[in-house]
């Protein structure tokens, strides 16, 4: 059985920015680095991961590095994970390749994992637009549907895959934030 810890970065420059490229690579506001810090107590305290797999992006890294410092552990860097867009509505043929690129790295993660029978927790530190492209490749969402994820700064996701079924055990969660 794995499950996927799903954690977004924290609040970022980008935030701020009135012009939104896409590859801009900032870091986190001072805001963002006390909410990675507090996401990742709160996962060390909870949900504790075997394994972290970050976005390379500033943002993410240092979100990642966090958790992975509170959990003592070390992050896996995947070009993967590296937010393409912010717009899950840009144009078709981007979708299609950003979907397919989440469906390969989901795929990538299963397979390495499938053969091991006790419980597999994988903490993934990633962007919006690749959680939710991911949570679309996890439920087998249709290309073109209406549904979409809520994720805030640090929100983070729980799901659970044990051979075909898969469970979503929590979405969004920010309870670390209420500090």
């Amino acid at each position: 059985m794995i499950e996927l810890l799903v954690v977004r970065h924290g609040e970022s420059q980008l935030d701020w920015e009135e012009d939104r490229r896409d590859h801009i690579d900032c870091d986190l506001t001072p805001l963002g680095e006390r909410q990675a810090g507090l996401a990742a107590a709160w996962i060390a305290n909870r949900y504790r991961p075997h394994e972290i797999i970050s976005s390379p992006l500033k943002r993410a890294a240092r979100t990642a590095e966090a958790i992975a410092q509170e959990c003592k552990l070390s992050v896996s860097y995947d070009e993967d994970l590296i937010e393409k867009s912010d717009d899950l509505n840009h144009n078709t043929h981007s979708f299609i390749y950003d979907r397919a690129q989440a469906e390969a790295f989901l795929l990538k993660i299963l397979t390495a994992h499938r053969s091991k029978s006790d419980l597999h927790r994988i903490c993934i530190v990633s962007h919006g637009a690749v959680i939710e492209l991911l949570f679309h490749s996890l439920i087998n969402l249709p290309f073109q549907t209406e549904i979409s994820l809520a994720t805030g700064d640090t929100g983070i996701h729980l799901w659970r895959i044990d051979g075909s079924r898969r469970r979503i055990i929590f979405m969004n969660a920010q309870d670390h934030l209420r500090i």
